[in-house]
Parts: C-alpha cells; structure tokens; sequence
C-alpha cells in the first residue's frame, strides 16, 4: 500500500517555501532561482487523480508503430511517478475501427494491444502499485461487424433481430431527428436500422430484455478478471435516440432504470466497482443518472468554466457554483456522489491548444482541476502541453516519450502534426519548472492534505477580480485555496468575518516561493497557487 506522503514531503515542503516550485518565476526574478527550485518527490499516498490513456498512441513495446498493453504496463513507473491512482483505458476490445468505439467482440482483446494474459499483467503491475484500472465500456451500440449484427441483418427471422431497433423499408412513421445530429437510419436489403451516431454503429435494444443481461454479463465478466471500474460511453443515449424525445421524463426515466440494472449486476460482483458516465449535459440532465447507478458523470460545464477562467485571467466563483451543484447532487445521490472534473478529453480540444499555447494559462488550468473535488481526470499528453484540434486523429496522437520522434518505444500509427520543441517527457522530467513537474506537484499536494482529494467545495469572497478562492474542507480540516489568475502580483488581506468565520493564518503550500503571508497579508505572485490553513 502506499504510504503516507507528509513525513516524505515534510523537507520539500519547507524547501517549495523558501524557494519556489514549478512554476516559471516572474520575469524580473534572477533566473538563478530557477536552479534552486525542488523537483517534487514521488507521491507516496492516495491522490484520486485519473489518467486516460489511448492505449494506441501511448507506448508500443514490439516496434510495429501500435501502442499496445505491454506497452503500457512498463510505463507504469512514469505514470505512479505522476501520482495518478486509476487508469482510464480507451477500448481496448476488438474493433474495426482506430479508435474502438464499435466493438466485435465484448469478451475479447483487440490483437493489435496484445492478449488476454498481458492485459492480465498489465491489471497485476498497476494494482501492485495501488493503481485502479477503469476499461472504457461501450454498451450503446456494437459495431456493424458484430456477429449479432450480421445475423440480425442476414435475415427478418434471425434469433438477434431484435437485439437491434429495425423498420421495414416501406415505414414512414418513425423520428428522423437523430440525437447527434447524424442521419439516424441506415439502409440494408433486409430494412433500416437505427445507429444515431453512425452506420458503422448500430444502436442496441435495451427494450429487449436478452440485451440488458447480456450487457451486465459482459461487465461482470470484466470484473471478473480484474477491473475495478467502467467509463460508460454515451450514457445518456441507451434510450436516447431522438432529439424530440431524449429530453423526455419517459425516455430519461428509463435510461435512469438501466443504469440502476447495470449496477445491481455490477454489486453483485465487486460493490466497489466504479462507474463514470459520459452525460454530455447539464445538472439536471446528470443528476437522475446519479441513484443508485452512476458513482460519477463527467463534469463538462466545470471543463469550460475552468479553462475560460485561466485563459481571460480573470477570478471565477468556482466555489459557490460547485457548492449548490454538488448540494443537488448529493440529495439526489444520498450523499454517494463524487464528482469527475477534467478539462479536456479524446473528443475536445486539447487544452495547450484551448489556451493559445500559453504554459501559464495551462499551469493555472491544472492548479485549478488539481484543487478541485472529486476524480479529476487527466487526459494522456496534458501534463506534458500536447496541442491537438480536431480531427479527432488529432486529438489522439503519439505520446512524446523523446525530444526526437521515433525513439524506440514511441507510438508512430499516426503522424504528428502539433509535435513541440519542449513537449517530451525527456526534456521535461529533470525541469523544475516544468508543465509535467507542476502537475506532480499539484497531484502531491492532494496527497498531502485530506481536504484537497476529499469532501466539500465552498465559495470565499476576496473582492479581487484577479483571484479565485474556495475553501475545501473534510471533517473538520479546512483549507483556503488561493489562485493568483493574473500576470500582476495580487495582495489579500485575510480576515475572519461573519461571513467568512474561520481566520487562515498559515501559509502551507505554495507553488511559487516569493508567495508570502505576513501580519495576514497575502502577497501572491503572478500566476500563483497557495494553500492556506487555520
């Protein structure tokens, strides 16, 4: 198990005050204060940060070019030197497609990854270093090269027809206002079928009974073998297929009753299994999928605010926005919901790309995701600033292991377009003021302290544009997170109120050395992040 952080970052703590950490200094700052700046030390305790990896394009053990789980597995050190305590895998099952997102065989691993026994090796080695393994699962729709899918279109009478939605070529009255914006309805010499989000994608039935136990077999086969946990694709489309009806209570309560299905079967394997769902949507949209079903949905809203708040340099009310959604969800959940913020992922802009290739801007971006509650995930390449735009190709290219492309054990199945001078982990891993060491940085300090990876979010008024404040607190530890969102020095003047009772009085970690708090004044440089206590 991994062990207690405090005592191992007990003397770079005292160090990061005196001298600064990962953040680049101001520009009138001596350069020489850069060779005095601490590289963070492993993290040593629990951070409930995620990482998702495109196994394809992360590490490729056996030189054909293709990412593959073997691969993996011996970067696992990089990533337990990150700090991250899970893995979110893209789909790893057999597809036709790059990406995975149309399945051919739901108990089975796509050859390009490797076998069974490596993903087996891969579960062994990340849980050895108490890192959780979450497999993307697509339940939504096969791929049209499915088996069932070819039966049910080889003939009307086949036993998997209806393990599809099908119309005859002569029907007229059904919706044609797909969810996704795609044509809905494909045609075949045997009818239409339905596949909101592509042809290559066929939509499932989950009104037939014989879909639902066999979707909740296939995660409890996963499990099985090993997993802790599912990302659940396009969770809010099972019954979503239409524009004029997914927003319904009749089509939304019955997604809200499968997830439930889902999850009994889930518990009766392992009940601490973890489920995050992609629900592209807002709070009342999420909240039903949150009883007795999903532990967590993406928080895509939370991604936005996060990201536009460290580009226009400009404080955000995180806190009290936070708080009343987290409220909602909490009566909605029992009090058994966690969130999931991220700020970027395999389908989105990534974000050195979102914030003008500006490592400042991405710095604050990460200072803020890390300080968040909840699993925050971290998209493969992020820590490093990998840029991307779509295509999605794009968004999803070779992890920069080398300074120079095509090193042994780098990714090569698709070409790299935003490849930077700088963005590579052998260029990065040594610099104190690094984008990878300022994430090890901030990922330390959840493990450092309880309240920044645990329990509530709250708003602190500073009355100063330039800062975002919350207070994260846990039982009765409570923190003051402070982020200087400006290229100018900021002060705060720290006071107890009525409406803010509690007095921080201690300034216990900064990621900028010439931060200081004296006589309660809080002198932030720019760009700056601190933690203060009681």
């Amino acid at each position: 198990m991994k062990k207690t952080i405090k005592q191992t970052l007990g003397l770079f703590t005292a160090t990061l005050l005196l001298a600064g950490c990962t953040s680049a200094p101001p520009a009138e700052s001596p350069a020489a204060l850069q060779s005095l700046q601490p590289i963070p030390p492993k993290v040593e305790g629990p951070t409930n940060v995620y990482y998702e990896v495109f196994v394809r394009s992360f590490a490729d053990s056996n030189n054909d070019g293709i990412g593959d789980l073997n691969g993996l597995t011996d970067k696992l050190d990089y990533l337990d030197r990150l700090g991250v305590d899970g893995l979110w895998l893209m789909p790893i099952q057999p597809s036709p497609s790059y990406h995975g997102y149309d399945v051919t065989d739901y108990y089975g691993i796509h050859p390009d990854y490797g076998t069974m026994e490596d993903f087996k090796r891969l579960i062994a080695e990340a849980h050895k270093r108490d890192i959780r393994i979450l497999m993307d699962l697509v339940v939504n729709h096969s791929s049209v090269e499915h088996p069932w899918f070819v039966d049910s279109a080889a003939s009307k009478e086949s036993p998997y027809r209806n393990w599809y939605t099908w119309v005859d070529d002569a029907e007229s009255a059904r919706p044609a206002d797909g969810a996704t914006g795609s044509a809905p309805w494909h045609e075949t010499e045997n009818g239409q079928y339905l596949g909101v989000f592509w042809g290559g994608m066929p939509d499932l039935n989950f009104d037939n009974p014989e879909v639902r136990k066999e979707m909740v077999a296939v995660g409890q086969y996963w499990l099985k073998e090993g997993v802790d946990g599912f990302r659940l694709d396009a969770a809010k489309h099972i019954f979503g297929d239409f524009k004029s009806t997914i927003a319904t209570p009749a089509v939304q309560g019955k997604n809200k009753a499968w997830w439930q299905e889902f999850r009994q079967g889930m518990n009766a394997v392992n009940p601490e299994a973890y489920l995050v769902g992609e629900v592209w949507d807002g709070a009342s949209i999420v909240a039903p999928y949150l009883d007795n079903a999903l532990d967590s949905a993406f928080n895509f809203d939370l991604a936005g605010t996060l990201l536009g708040a460290a580009t226009s340099e400009s404080g955000a009310s995180i806190g009290f926005t936070l708080s009343r959604m987290h409220e909602y969800f909490a009566k909605t959940s029992n009090g058994k919901f966690v969130d999931a913020p991220f700020l970027s992922n395999h389908d989105q802009t990534r974000v050195m790309s979102a914030v003008g290739n500006n490592v400042d801007h991405a710095k604050l971006a990460a200072s803020l995701l890390l300080t968040m509650p909840g699993n925050p995930f971290i998209y493969y390449g992020e820590e490093l600033g990998m840029s991307g735009m779509k295509p999605d190709e794009k968004l999803r290219e070779p992890f920069p292991w080398a300074a120079e492309a095509g090193k042994s054990g780098e990714t090569t199945w698709e070409s790299s377009s935003y490849r930077a001078e700088g963005v590579s982990v052998e260029e990065q891993e040594e610099a104190p003021d690094s984008l990878l060491n300022h994430y090890r940085t901030l990922i330390s300090w959840r493990a450092m302290e309880k309240p920044l990876r645990e329990g509530t979010i709250a708003y602190y008024d500073t009355d100063n544009p330039s800062l975002t404040s919350y207070v994260r607190a846990s039982g009765e530890e409570q923190v003051l997170v402070v982020h200087n969102m400006s290229k100018e020095p900021q002060s705060l003047t720290l006071q107890a109120t009525k409406a803010q009772p509690i007095a921080f009085a201690k300034l216990a970690l900064t990621n900028n050395g010439d931060a200081k708090l004296d006589n309660q004044v809080l002198e932030l440089p720019p760009y700056s992040t601190v933690v203060l206590k009681p």
